[in-house]
């Protein structure tokens, strides 16, 4: 059974912080081979790099995942979604930085809603007969 609209809207706003994940890991990556320094702070700015491209990596994983349909990657974009909310509300209330805070909160409330709507539900468990793009989202 094809994903719903949802899932597939989900899947791009999943991707837009792998993708940032992954870019993040880019810059780090050139900065410490063209850069001066390849440690800050006694930290290694490679695995801080590689770090980065896992997270990434993995996110942008499950946002293609839900893109393509796939079940398997509801569940650890909801996780995701979960974790960056709390780091969206951080941003927004001890650090001051609402630009950066309101968009992720907004970017992760809308993957939640989206994989909660019924038509979502309803595809993730396997309901065939409703109407899955519909308006009332397979009620009848």
């Amino acid at each position: 059974m094809p994903a719903p609209l949802q899932v597939r809207l989900a899947g791009l706003l999943v991707a837009l912080p792998g993708l940032f994940g992954m870019g993040f890991s880019l810059v780090l990556l050139l900065s410490a081979v063209f850069g001066s320094a390849t440690t800050q702070g006694g930290n290694s700015v490679y695995g801080e790099a590689a770090y980065y491209a896992v997270l990434g990596g993995g996110t942008l994983a499950c946002g293609i995942g839900l893109l393509l349909g796939q079940l398997w990657a509801r569940s650890p974009s909801l996780v995701v979604a979960v974790i960056l909310a709390g780091a969206g509300w951080y941003m927004l209330g001890p650090s001051s930085r609402p630009e950066l805070g309101l968009p992720l909160l907004a970017l992760t409330i809308g993957v939640v809603v989206l994989l909660f709507r019924q038509p979502s539900k309803a595809w993730a468990l396997g309901q065939e007969g409703a109407d899955l793009d519909g308006p009332e989202g397979g009620r009848s």
